[in-house]
């Protein structure tokens, strides 16, 4: 897991599609379109423009992926991130390769917790379980955000 303010991003790959979701990362703001965009025409490289309120751990789904990276990002508001290592951890719902997504059940105890505000990213790799959509406060509010989903070999 990569967890930076967004100014820091090339500290990380210098691979073409890195700056690419990261040269769209930057010009999202509050009024950017809730929309799923092909950053690469055949799918290895999309982003996902999104809003949902916040919740607690018991409403929350743990989930990791295979194929893709995930770069998670707040335009507006805040949530948290529960981290977990996958090795860790017990399926709950076997792999959907389709979907590329497996689903956990969450441990006792979070391991790590991430705040993200507008201007930090977070990136999740296969070995990262994460549980988003998490309250930052003990209030739920409307997050805005982007998934920039990176096949691991553009990585």
């Amino acid at each position: 897991m990569i967890v930076d303010r967004i100014d820091n991003w090339e500290r990380y790959s210098k691979s073409p599609a890195w700056k690419k979701a990261f040269d769209f990362l930057k010009q999202l703001d509050a009024n950017s379109e809730e929309v799923e965009t092909l950053l690469h025409p055949d799918g290895s490289l999309l982003a996902r423009v999104m809003s949902y309120p916040t919740r607690s751990p018991k409403e929350a789904v743990l989930e990791a992926h295979r194929k893709y990276i995930d770069i998670q990002m707040a335009i507006e508001n805040s949530e948290a991130i529960g981290w977990y290592p996958v090795s860790d951890l017990k399926s709950k719902d076997p792999y959907d390769a389709g979907k590329d997504v497996e689903f956990f059940h969450p441990p006792a105890s979070e391991i790590a917790r991430v705040n993200v505000y507008p201007g930090t990213f977070v990136t999740l790799f296969p070995e990262d379980a994460h549980m988003p959509q998490l309250t930052t406060d003990n209030d739920p509010v409307v997050v805005k955000k982007v998934v920039i989903k990176i096949a691991l070999d553009l990585f």
